[in-house]
């Protein structure tokens, strides 16, 4: 399928020759006029994914307690920053600044700050929050000063990637270019890759054929270095791993897997997150990292089940069965599914200690 994208995309590589993986995510996604998240709202029955807030007022519900609970650890500092990295249509921020009434001198000292690039889904996150004084910001470094909460539910997954394959004399990048018939096509660099061998020194000797994804770094130093000189925490919730090989490159399209280089800019393109990789930038800013912990077991720790029964317990059947349905889908933990599925990293400040719900056992130190 000819998109516009994806005829400016095949000029500039028959101009400048294959580009990265990266460049052709960010471009996809991006584009000022073409790009994915720049024209439409992608979610819901009519989009091309649904995200947990989505599902259930029960996920943002529980993040907003969580938060509440981080802020009095932090020593409730007046005012501070209530940041959410990639808020969708602002369900998630509704949901817990609603659930955060229970402490009104939280709500009274949070400044809500939305960092996001969409058109379309500002002005949907301005319904969603419009007694709420929100500000926008095209990155995180644009966010006001001060000590933060953070919450970035599938942000990271969204972020360009490089990729990496092992031929066995060495990392060849992936990059994308023309094929028979002026088609997309994914090729290999010719000479080896210099620095992704200081990327993988952590992890397995390679076998042929193995890919090495390496997430780029920019808004999760910006967040760390942010928080280390300003105070605060932040909570990663994203589908991905802890590290290793794996190409997981994909894109998503009315509900369905399809080919990423089908249709630039008609689809949505994710890589599952690095948590290993997220949290040793945030180590090397000098921050504490928690995990990263499945999506079930934490939500579980922060009462979902509690939440969940408190919700069915005067509703009508069908609303409660919703409920009940809504509460397995976020935590089910069988192969594929959420709670297995998406993990959740804690980052905070050396001063600040364990986040809720972490234990201090669970710091990560590799």
């Amino acid at each position: 399928m000819t998109t516009p994208l994806g005829e400016e995309i095949a000029l500039l590589i028959a101009a400048e020759g294959p580009m990265p993986v990266s460049r052709y995510m960010a471009l996809c996604l991006g584009h000022p006029r073409h790009g994915y998240y720049i024209t439409r709202d992608p979610l819901g029955a009519r989009g091309d994914f649904t995200t947990a807030p989505e599902i259930t007022q029960m996920f943002g519900e529980l993040l907003g307690l969580w938060a509440v609970a981080a802020w009095q650890q932090m020593g409730a500092p007046d005012p501070f920053r209530l940041v959410e990295l990639g808020p969708g249509r602002g369900t998630l921020m509704a949901d817990a600044l609603r659930a955060a009434r229970v402490l009104p001198a939280f709500g009274a000292a949070a400044r809500i700050d939305l960092v996001d690039t969409s058109p379309v889904l500002r002005a949907a996150q301005a319904r969603a929050l419009a007694d709420h004084g929100a500000q926008w910001h095209d990155r995180v470094e644009d966010v006001p000063e001060g000590p933060a909460i953070v919450l970035a539910n599938e942000f990271f997954d969204a972020l360009p990637v490089d990729q990496y394959v092992w031929t066995g004399d060495g990392w060849h990048e992936r990059r994308i270019g023309l094929g028979d018939g002026g088609r997309l096509s994914f090729g290999l660099d010719a000479a080896p890759s210099r620095i992704a061998a200081t990327f993988a020194a952590d992890l397995p000797p390679p076998r042929p054929g193995a890919v090495l994804e390496v997430m780029e770094g920019g808004p999760a130093r910006a967040l760390a270095g942010r928080l280390k000189a300003q105070g605060g925490m932040a909570l990663a919730i994203d589908y991905g791993h802890a590290g290793g090989y794996g190409d997981t490159f994909q894109a998503l399209a009315a509900h369905a897997f399809a080919d990423p280089l089908a249709a630039p800019g008609q689809a949505d393109l994710t890589a599952h997150v690095d948590f290993a990789r997220l949290a040793r930038l945030g180590r090397a800013a000098g921050l504490r990292a928690f995990g990263p912990v499945e999506q079930g077991d934490f939500l579980a720790r922060l009462g979902l089940a509690e939440r969940a029964g408190r919700l069915m317990r005067h509703a009508p059947p069908e609303a409660a069965a919703k409920v009940a349905a809504a509460a397995r889908r976020l935590a089910g933990t069988g192969e594929g599914e959420m709670g297995r599925l998406f993990k959740v990293l804690g980052l905070a400040h050396p001063d600040a200690g364990a986040p809720p719900a972490f234990d201090l056992s669970e710091e990560f130190s590799r």
